[in-house]
């Protein structure tokens, strides 16, 4: 079976070999943002408003609706730890952190700022104004994951998988 990358146009078989499996690099990137939370009060208030931007429709959900814009994540969650004193922030994401950081203050700042003002140390505010700190502060609480990091697709994009569904008559995935 022959595929073509929707944004790069190579084609190639579909199986790799064990040798080319080993040595290729992910387009994807993880990051697991733990943020450590002020207080329990600050706990509820972050699983208040989570729940709720959550519960949201699709159309009316900020995250989703930044999500879908920005077009280079593949999974995201928010995952409350040890005992609800932490917040973590899993995603995987296509391309390098900058532009993530990036796309996301311009995407979803206000999201952000909600969270943050809930953290121990977080990055001054707002952080569209406060753009390398807020980008320092991710990379100082990214748990970095160890390596190889695996990927059942490891030179797909976000936008490749989207091209390919499309064109098997699935839609958007």
């Amino acid at each position: 079976m022959e595929r073509t990358s929707a944004t790069s146009g190579i084609t190639g078989a579909s199986t790799p070999t064990a040798a080319a499996a080993a040595t290729t690099v992910p387009v994807q990137t993880p990051l697991t943002l733990i943020m450590k939370i002020k207080s329990p009060e600050d706990y509820e208030a972050l699983r208040q408003m989570l729940s709720q931007l959550q519960g949201l429709p699709d159309s009316q959900n900020p995250i989703r609706a930044a999500l879908n814009r920005v077009a280079t994540v593949h999974f995201a969650r928010f995952v409350f730890l040890e005992n609800n004193t932490k917040l973590a922030i899993i995603t995987t994401f296509d391309g390098d952190f900058d532009t993530y950081i990036k796309d996301f203050v311009e995407q979803i700042s206000d999201v952000f700022n909600r969270l943050l003002a809930h953290m121990e140390d977080a990055p001054p505010l707002p952080v569209e104004k406060y753009r390398e700190e807020f980008g320092a502060y991710i990379k100082k609480n990214d748990a970095p994951s160890l390596q190889p990091f695996y990927s059942a697709y490891p030179d797909l994009t976000v936008l490749d998988i989207h091209a390919m569904a499309e064109a098997q008559g699935m839609g958007r995935a």
